[in-house]
Formats: structure tokens, C-alpha cells, sequence
């Protein structure tokens, strides 16, 4: 009751964004926003939208594979507009602004509400083709967020070490309440079903929102979502053993080989490990420590790209156990615990090369399990699925996409919400959390942090 009062209310009392509307489309206004427009599109898929100018294709490029369906025929309103903030690392419509979203309300609806964060630090589009096409095929509104802040350098967002990264939850919260506003406005009632869905750092979110605020939503589908833990593991406990052997793998060092695996990289990935140590592994390392553990590197931004292991302040020799305990709070401040109240389908593939198997997904489930919620758990292992599918085209003999795998888990999760409520439902009684393993090391004195 609490979520459709706060919904209802801000509906009726918020005051609207500044706003601009094509003649003849509906008049919507965004609770929260600082800016929107409104646009009726004859189609709001990708197969309109790159024509029609409401899309970036350069968000999601690399995401799927080129055969990837694109479903036509999606008539509907599509608002774009941004939230309050002060960082502008988001250029698109040349803005300059973050918070930036894109909510989408096709013709005939279903009644549900798809709400994504993006992958990475891609901006409000990501999410276009890889879920957007296919959860608008199918009648469900669609709303996307930028997370509050984007690029390589999101860090500077902020002005403490977790601060950027702790904003994408809010965003993520704010866009799912006034988007399920806009749409009893349009819809004359509230969307029926709410899921969270999301890739990488959008699967990540997911999980997040169904930790701590499952009563906004019904369920969740984590697409290779990202693990944080303070205790590890998470990337910091496996991207520098990767940095770091690489090169003598290449080299060709069976022991620096085995090394790698011991990380947690799936034997039978190395065919992936080229492209990944040259566009993932390296910058990956570098973004994430510099907002969690800018002190690392001292007056440098993000540390010395592909520094070899030796070479001072450099990220090959990151050593997170041997690090100050406020890493570990920042880490704490974005972590997950596995105690989901909503039901959550989790997709990972076996040879994904930038967050291995080993140390991400199967890890949650673990955890999951161990906070007693495994009944709202499905966790799907698909077998030669990489991170994303783009390589799918130049590896289509050895790696399987997830897209299709994602399209079946929404058929999956609606009827798995059809069953009975008490199947679908966390347990009444509170449990208790331990608390988390604290993080030791040193305790330097903190660099200034840059400013956003």
C-alpha cells in the first residue's frame, strides 16, 4: 500500500517538469523531472527509433549479436527528459546533463512495466536492442536510466569514494516511481506487474532493488549482474591477476596460464582472453578502484593504462586484501547481501570473461541460498554464454548469445508471478543480517577527491 499511495501522490501533488509535446500527443508529465519531451512515434522499437532520431546506436553497440530479431510495429509515446543533478558526463541531445531517461508506452499494452539500469557506463539507450525491442513486442512500457552518471571517468561524480556508484540505486528507485506515474496517467491505472531488468552493472542493480526495495517491484531478471562484496570476491580480487599474467601467457607461460584459471576464468575462455585484456580487463581495473580506492595510485586518475606488473602505483598489482579498511566500507556502502524479497532470474554464461562464473553468479546463488531465499531464485547457467554478445558474430561456432536466453526468461518469469502469491513471495518473518566481514588493512591518509 505504501508504494501505490507514494505513486498515487505523486501522480496529483509533484510539480510538472518543463515540458514540450508534438501536436496531438497525449499530455504526460514526469514527477521529479527537471526536463522532458514527448514524442508519438509511429514505432518504438529500434527498427523506428534509429530513423526517427529517438535512439543512439552508439549506446548499445556491441551489446548483441547483428542477427538479433528486430521486432517493427510498436506504435506508442516516447518521453525523453532528465532528473535534477549537477554532473554532465551525459552528451546525448546534447544536454550535457545526467540522470538522463527514456520512458516508453506502446499503444496496446499489456499492463506490466519493464525498469533498466544500462551496462557499464553506457548511457539511457543501452538497454535498446538487447531488452527494449523485445519487452515492447510484447505490449510491457519501458523506461531506462543513464544511472546518474556515465563514461570512463564516472568517478569523478561524487565526492566520496562509492558516491557515483551509490547514486545509480537512487536513479533506478526514481525512475521506477515516476514512471509507474506516467503511466496511470496514460493508462488510467497502475501497471499490474513491475519487473527489473538489467545487464551487467543494470543486472547488478536489479539485484540491489530487489535486496532493498522489493516492494517496488514484482520481480527481476539479473543478466550477468555485477557482485560486489566487501569480504570479496569482486572485480578487484580477479581483474589484477588477469592484468597481471596476461603477458607471460601470451608469452607463452603455462604457469602465468594457470594462474589465470586459478582467478576464476573458465578453461576453454582463452580464445576471449585477447580481446578482453585489450578493451575490458585493464580499464575495467582502473575506473572501478579509482572510485572505490582513488588513495591507490596517489595524484593519478584511474592509475598508468596497461602498466606492466613492477611499474609503481600500478593496477596489475593491486592487492585489495593488503588495502586501507575504508576500501572495504566504500565497498560496503554498494554491496550485496542475497536477500532478496521478489522473485529474481539470474543469467550467466559459463565463458563470460569479464566477470567469471566462478566469482559472480554462482557466488550469489550461494549467498542467496544462504540468507534463505532460494525459493525466489532461478539461476540459469548458460553454457558458452560470453559477457555480452557482440562477439557472437566473430565467435559464432563457439559462443552461445544471451539475448535469446533473456527473452525466455520473461515468458519464464510471468508465469512463475501467474502461481500462487505465496510462491513468489519472501518470508514474512524478519531475519536477522550478521554483519559483514570487515575489511583490515592500513589506514593512510585519503588524496582529495576530485570534484564533480
Amino acid at each position: 500500500m505504501f508504494a501505490r499511495a507514494t505513486i498515487l501522490a505523486l501522480v496529483t501533488t509533484l510539480a510538472p517538469a518543463v515540458a514540450t509535446a508534438e501536436p496531438g500527443c497525449a499530455s504526460l508529465r514526469v514527477p521529479m523531472a527537471e526536463h522532458q519531451e514527448v514524442s508519438c512515434l509511429d514505432g518504438l522499437t529500434t527498427a523506428g527509433t534509429v530513423a526517427s532520431g529517438h535512439t543512439v546506436p552508439a549506446d548499445w553497440t556491441g551489446l548483441t549479436q547483428s542477427s538479433l530479431p528486430q521486432p517493427r510495429g510498436v506504435p506508442g509515446i516516447q518521453i525523453d527528459g532528465y532528473f535534477p543533478d549537477a554532473s554532465t558526463t551525459n552528451t546525448n541531445h546534447s544536454w550535457n546533463h545526467d540522470a538522463q531517461f527514456v520512458i516508453r508506452l506502446p499503444d496496446h499494452w499489456n499492463g506490466g512495466l519493464v525498469v533498466s539500469g544500462t551496462p557499464g557506463n553506457r548511457r539511457q539507450y543501452a538497454n535498446d536492442r538487447a531488452i527494449a525491442d523485445f519487452v515492447l513486442s510484447k505490449g510491457y512500457a519501458f523506461a531506462a536510466t543513464d544511472k546518474g552518471n556515465t563514461g570512463t571517468q564516472f568517478y569523478r561524480d561524487g565526492r566520496h569514494p562509492g558516491d557515483a556508484m551509490a547514486e545509480w540505486h537512487r536513479r533506478l528507485t526514481q525512475l521506477a516511481i515516476a514512471t509507474k506515474a506516467v503511466v496511470a496517467q496514460r493508462y488510467g491505472r497502475l501497471p499490474r506487474r513491475t519487473t527489473a531488468a538489467g545487464i551487467s552493472n543494470g543486472g547488478y542493480l536489479v539485484r540491489w532493488q530487489l535486496e532493498n526495495h522489493p516492494w517496488l517491484f514484482d520481480g527481476g531478471i539479473d543478466w550477468e549482474g555485477t557482485l560486489w562484496r566487501p569480504e570479496g570476491p569482486n572485480l578487484f580480487t580477479f581483474l589484477p591477476e588477469a592484468m597481471r599474467d596476461y603477458p607471460a601467457y601470451k608469452a607463452g607461460d603455462e604457469q602465468a596460464h594457470q594462474r589465470i584459471l586459478a582467478a576464476g576464468y573458465a578453461p576453454g575462455s582463452e580464445f576471449l582472453w585477447q580481446y578482453h585484456n585489450d578493451v575490458y580487463w585493464d580499464l575495467t581495473q582502473r575506473i572501478y578502484r579509482e572510485e572505490l580506492d582513488p588513495t591507490f595510485d596517489g595524484a593519478l586518475e584511474a592509475g598508468l593504462p596497461y602498466c606492466t606488473s613492477g611499474t609503481p602505483n600500478c593496477d596489475a598489482d593491486y592487492d585489495y586484501e593488503s588495502r586501507p579498511r575504508e576500501v572495504g566500507r566504500a565497498v560496503n556502502q554498494i554491496a550485496l547481501t542475497g536477500r532478496i524479497g521478489k522473485p529474481l532470474i539470474t543469467l550467466q554464461g559459463t565463458l563470460d570473461t569479464l566477470l567469471p562464473i566462478t566469482r559472480s553468479g554462482g557466488v550469489y546463488r550461494q549467498m542467496v541460498r544462504a540468507k534463505g531465499r532460494a525459493n525466489l531464485q532461478h539461476y540459469h547457467r548458460i553454457r558458452n554464454g560470453n559477457h555480452a554478445d557482440g562477439l557472437v558474430d566473430v565467435y559464432s561456432d563457439r559462443l552461445v548469445p544471451l539475448a535469446p536466453e533473456f527473452q525466455k526468461a520473461v515468458t519464464e518469469l510471468e508465469h512463475w508471478l501467474d502461481q500462487p502469491r505465496q510462491r513468489a513471495t519472501a518470508p514474512r518473518t524478519p531475519e536477522k543480517q550478521p554483519p559483514r566481514t570487515p575489511h583490515t588493512g592500513r589506514q593512510p591518509p585519503r588524496a582529495p577527491r576530485p570534484q564533480a
